[in-house]
């Protein structure tokens, strides 16, 4: 097991002075949906382009699906969809930092208790950024079901959804015997897989080269720079993507699929068998260039958000 960061990452350098209690879980909340608004408001251009690429084959490349979306639809067809996400992945990047934080402090109670340094070792930054995925998964997965289905719906006179809401209710009507809760929680088993690899590299990731920074700098935390936080953030994000990818793919799939007759995939497993059969390993990464081209800046900037929103409020 690597050795404890320690006095590295010792509570008393960390970004939230010492509060703890309801106060600070309140303001890791306040922090990351600040966080998550600026998220949204860089990524949806390209979340729109990788969903398109992983749903269907007609376009050549993510050049040819983002050329073919603005000549078709037009320029604000990159926002389809961006009112359920700006509202709920707001709220979903907040659950991911406190629910982050929450499982962070209770690592370093068990390990002061346990007479060790209350800094976290790497498996436990892994460990409690998989408990954000999934404790945040309960919020992404239908947020992200809904955003999918706008997305990939045709365009013009041929729309399937006049918006969220009506999705919602549509999604609720087809799925006959699963009810509401099942239509918008379709693939939500692969969602939780997803969330757990995702974010348990995008914050160990992320906590490795910012406490590897002020080490090596012999700094504080607090005092690693902008231009630095922002980087690393966007690092993250390539992490994140990479450790998460063919699941996320499944997703996709399956929150595009059909109800009753027309449902292709029954089951996560089955998703899977069926892309491998049809698409070989090249189907678990379609889309990937826009989607890492994407984490670049969108992580880089809801760190840099969250991580300032935390400097100012502390």
């Amino acid at each position: 097991m690597p050795a404890p960061v320690g006095d590295l990452v010792a509570v008393s350098a960390d970004l939230e002075a010492q509060q703890g209690g309801a106060a600070q879980t309140a303001k890791d909340l306040f922090s990351g949906a600040v966080g998550g608004i600026a998220q949204v408001l860089v990524g949806q251009p390209f979340d729109i382009v990788k969903v398109r690429l992983q749903t269907t084959t007609q376009y050549k490349s993510a050049l040819d699906a983002a050329t073919t979306i603005y000549k078709n639809e037009g320029a604000l067809a990159f926002y389809k969809g961006t009112l359920t996400p700006l509202i709920g992945i707001g709220a979903c990047v907040s659950v991911q930092f406190g629910a982050f934080h929450q499982a962070r402090r209770w690592f370093e109670d068990h390990n002061t208790s346990a007479g060790a340094t209350p800094g976290l070792t790497y498996p436990q930054f892994a460990a409690a950024g998989a408990f954000a995925g999934v404790t945040n998964s309960l919020l992404s997965g239908p947020i992200e079901h809904i955003r999918i289905r706008l997305q990939s719906q045709p365009h013009g006179a041929n729309r399937l959804y006049a918006g969220p809401l009506d999705c919602v209710r549509k999604l609720g009507a087809q799925n006959t015997g699963g009810g509401l809760l099942g239509a918008v929680y379709r693939g939500q088993a692969v969602t939780i897989w997803r969330e757990a690899f995702a974010y348990g590299a995008w914050f160990t990731a992320f906590e490795w080269m910012m406490n590897s920074d002020a080490a090596r700098n012999g700094i504080d935390r607090a005092e690693v720079p902008a231009w630095k936080v922002a980087l690393y953030g966007g690092i993250a994000g390539e992490a994140l993507w990479l450790a998460s990818y063919p699941f996320d793919v499944v997703k996709s799939k399956m929150q595009t699929d059909g109800f009753g007759a027309a449902k292709r995939y029954p089951s996560m497993r089955a998703c899977f068998a069926e892309t491998w059969r049809a698409e070989g390993p090249r189907g678990f990464v379609r889309g990937i260039g826009p989607t890492l081209l994407r984490a670049m800046p969108v992580s880089a900037c809801t760190f840099a958000t969250v991580e300032f929103t935390m400097r100012l409020i502390n």
